[in-house]
């Protein structure tokens, strides 16, 4: 029998569908299952990778907070996103990738029971992590529509405040897509300003935005500086999803305890890795607009492809969801048809968030080339119908 901390910790159904994918050994399987890209990293940080191994400071625990070059790099790429100065040396730590700095984050500001705000549908993985903290989640809905998905700030405002000790959020959201509008973030930093609670923010994906959308970081809203903590990963941004690396930005003493987790759980970061992602950081040619036009593109093509599924436009980000419900199916069954008739993984969305998260089916776009997901509709109409 478990141990109790993981009696609600969930299967994310990613590695599930990932490993039936493999099985098959067939190159023809359309791989829209995982985060992954193939979109190349900057080449500065190839560079740098390669040179790195063969350095034998690469090879240390130490600094066990991440070399000070990407700890400076991190700190002022988030100053540049949220108009304030963070101080590199208290106000900043690397983490072994984002996820692990998300959790170490949790396990530095909360007690056991703290409710922690998050949207619904959210990825599994960070409610996970919510629930290995000792948190509790605390959903506020995201809406469908046909331009993409709303936050429910009705909801929002009936939400009680004192037991949320912090709120997780993501803009774009994964795995819908979901961006947040200014009117958004001024509504959820306004109930965490109600609740005094802090606010976490997963910037791993902020700057892949759609249709010339805007960053809006909500440390940039008056009185915010001193409750955001920022989670950033150089895995999205600058396709560098095998480095591991992330890093942690906020006030100093949130920090401090988030650096006394981390030196109890991962201990340190990838050695050859953190000097490549300060290169890409530093590069004026890190080529993430062109990246963001790519998908983008993949994007308008799923779209086009899928018209005749009900499927919510994504506003940003590496996927979206479908609604398979008006079929007469679930996340599940649409996923199982996909694979054994139309040769396709996509992963179901069992437990990505309330229960209403078991009638959607998750698309990744970032993965595959134009001309491997023209003709997708057809496979999906064959498969599914």
């Amino acid at each position: 029998m478990a141990v109790s901390r993981l009696e609600h910790i969930t299967k994310i159904g990613v590695e599930q569908m990932g490993d039936l994918a493999d099985s098959l050994g067939d190159p023809n399987v359309l791989r829209l299952e995982n985060l992954d890209t193939d979109l190349r990293p900057p080449q500065s940080a190839l560079d740098f990778t390669r040179q790195a191994v063969d350095d034998d400071d690469a090879n240390s625990y130490l600094p066990f907070f991440g070399l000070d070059p990407l700890r400076q790099a991190a700190a002022a790429l988030v100053g540049r996103q949220s108009g304030h100065e963070y101080d590199w040396k208290t106000e900043c730590i690397i983490s072994a990738g984002g996820l692990s700095g998300i959790l170490n984050v949790l396990l530095a500001a909360l007690e056991p029971g703290d409710e922690v705000l998050m949207t619904d549908p959210i990825y599994v993985g960070l409610i996970n992590r919510v629930r290995l903290a000792g948190g509790v989640p605390r959903f506020v809905r995201l809406i469908p529509s046909a331009q993409g998905w709303m936050l429910d700030t009705d909801e929002l405002t009936r939400i009680d405040p004192k037991p949320v000790k912090a709120a997780l959020l993501m803009s774009p959201s994964m795995p819908s897509g979901a961006v947040f509008s200014r009117d958004d973030w001024q509504a959820l930093v306004n109930f965490c300003q109600r609740a005094d609670c802090w606010l976490i923010n997963d910037s791993a994906m902020e700057r892949i935005l759609f249709d010339d959308r805007p960053v809006i970081h909500p440390a940039s809203f008056p009185d915010m500086r001193e409750k955001v903590i920022t989670v950033g990963s150089a895995s999205k941004e600058y396709r560098m999803i095998g480095w591991r690396v992330g890093w942690v930005v906020g006030p100093a003493d949130i920090v401090a305890d988030t650096a006394r987790v981390s030196i109890s759980n991962v201990v340190c970061q990838t050695g050859i890795a953190m000097g490549a992602v300060a290169t890409a950081i530093n590069d004026p040619d890190d080529r993430i607009e062109e990246c963001v036009a790519e998908w983008q593109h993949r994007r308008d093509i799923f779209l086009d492809e899928l018209a005749d599924f009900n499927v919510i436009p994504p506003q940003g980000g590496w996927s979206f969801l479908m609604n398979v419900s008006a079929l007469g199916i679930d996340g599940s069954s649409a996923s199982k048809r996909l694979l054994e008739q139309g040769n396709i993984a996509a992963t179901p969305m069992v437990n990505w968030g309330s229960e209403n998260s078991c009638k959607y089916l998750r698309i990744v776009y970032s993965n595959e080339p134009v001309q491997r997901i023209r003709g997708v509709g057809r496979r999906f109409r064959d498969a599914i119908n």
